[in-house]
């Protein structure tokens, strides 16, 4: 246990050196902005390579982690934070590592008894010249966020040949998926003491047609529906299953399931899990927390609360 809120020195790590840097700096500033008032000290930390010497000299009680995508997110910064004992917000080095692998979280997931997509990974440059499953398929990075370098190819559609192209950015391999139509739906959990709480499922809409990177972070870029206008016992098995696979990643802080709902065939699948869901204006994690009855600065509160080291 830290020391009372009221007394803690926080540094908040935002930007980073992932391709949602932009993202990171927008989350990050709000927290600190959430966190002035309620702490002794609020330390803003644009984190880059000499983080530790930077966190060395600041000698914060408690690191508020708002880094997304890699290095931030990916058990990287988390394993910096725990050889310097610093007590952090949100998952520990393993979990983070493994949600940022979407094929390997698919598998832990699938061992759990929740649904997930078919597919697998492939070599991009065979994805970039062949179809290497029948369209309509999706083809992303299997480890980055923010649907960054995601491509939906449909019926008719050529190969994606720019995909060769991105594997300094991407690496060798890309995750190729079966597209799911129907319903984009989102859950954010809280990880309790008690156990995981899911707060409620968020339909989103974009008008750009696929909730893409524009669409999450531009104002007006989608439509947020909450509570999703969905059967009982969806809602219901989309809350269960977001929550059973914060347990099974073993997840800490909040984190966000992302779901596609086929309503045709009364589906339900789980695409992927996210441990560190942004916190801008358009984000859907706060969205929830405020409709479930905790305000932004209670949300903000509750995670440096939450915050710990050998996570």
């Amino acid at each position: 246990m830290h020391a009372p809120l009221e007394s803690l020195h926080v540094a908040v790590l935002m930007g980073g050196i992932s391709s949602e840097r932009e993202v990171s700096l927008d989350s990050g500033a709000m927290c600190a902005d959430a966190l002035e008032g309620q702490v002794a000290k609020v330390s803003r930390v644009d984190a880059g390579h000499d983080l530790a010497q930077v966190l060395g000299e600041l000698k914060p009680d408690v690191v508020f982690n708002a880094l997304h995508g890699a290095w931030g997110e990916d058990g990287c910064v988390q394993g910096i934070l725990e050889t310097l004992e610093i007590p952090y917000t949100h998952s520990g080095v393993m979990a983070s590592a493994l949600a940022m692998d979407k094929h390997r979280t698919k598998a832990v997931l699938q061992q759990a008894g929740i649904t997930v997509p078919g597919g697998g990974l492939f070599d991009r440059n065979e994805v970039a010249s062949r179809h290497v499953m029948p369209t309509p398929y999706v083809a992303k990075p299997n480890r980055d966020g923010s649907s960054v370098g995601v491509h939906i190819v449909k019926e008719g559609d050529a190969p994606v040949a720019e995909i060769g192209t991105e594997q300094e950015r991407h690496g060798r391999h890309i995750l190729v998926e079966p597209f799911i139509p129907g319903k984009e739906l989102a859950v954010a959990v809280l990880g309790e003491a008690e156990g995981p709480r899911a707060l409620t499922v968020t339909e989103i809409t974009s008008t750009r047609g696929f909730y893409d990177y524009e669409a999450k972070y531009t104002a007006g870029g989608s439509v947020h529906i909450l509570p999703a206008p969905l059967p009982q016992h969806v809602f219901d098995k989309a809350l269960r299953m977001a929550e059973a696979a914060h347990a099974a990643l073993d997840c800490r802080g909040v984190s966000r399931s992302d779901f596609r709902y086929d309503d045709v065939n009364d589906v339900l699948v789980l695409l992927e899990v996210n441990t560190q869901p942004g916190m801008t204006p358009t984000s859907l994690a706060p969205e929830q927390a405020a409709h479930a009855g905790m305000d932004y600065r209670s949300l903000v509160r509750w995670l440096v609360e939450d915050a710990s080291c050998r996570r």
